[in-house]
């Protein structure tokens, strides 16, 4: 009985020796890219906003990878548009020509989980929703 465990042991380490740098480069090619997004009403960087630490409105998770998939409303546009900036959430404009009402009613949103196998944690504070939205599909949750 110890022989046949051994034996099994042994086998197990030799197949995973043998044929792991073979699955480390197929994985390699589709990192994982999985984020979760909430937005919540509130400034965190103004100590006069009494909404700045209030519980999120909206939270919804959100895959790239094998194919887009989550809770996000806009799954496959999100992920085409994070694609389009590789994961640079930064490089997210607004679109041109969109009008929004001039009022301030702050909405924070935060991004955190994985990009193509880098570890992401975004904010940015949008003067209100209308402004999130023209961001793309992406905030528009």
């Amino acid at each position: 009985m110890r022989n046949t465990a051994r034996w099994a042991a042994a086998l197990g380490l030799t197949a995973t020796a043998v044929l792991g740098p073979l699955t480390g480069a197929a994985t390699a090619a589709t990192e994982t890219s999985s984020l979760v997004l909430t937005a919540r009403y509130g400034d965190t960087y103004s100590a006069l906003s009494a909404d700045a630490t209030a519980a999120p409105f909206s939270e919804v998770t959100l895959s790239c990878s094998p194919h887009a998939s989550g809770t996000h409303p806009n799954a496959k546009e999100a992920c085409t548009e994070l694609r389009r900036v590789n994961g640079d959430l930064d490089a997210l404009q607004p679109e041109p020509g969109v009008m929004c009402p001039m009022y301030f009613d702050p909405i924070t949103v935060t991004v955190n989980g994985v990009w193509e196998g880098r570890t992401v944690s975004y904010e940015r504070t949008f003067g209100n929703a209308c402004v999130k939205n023209t961001y793309g599909s992406l905030f528009a949750f």
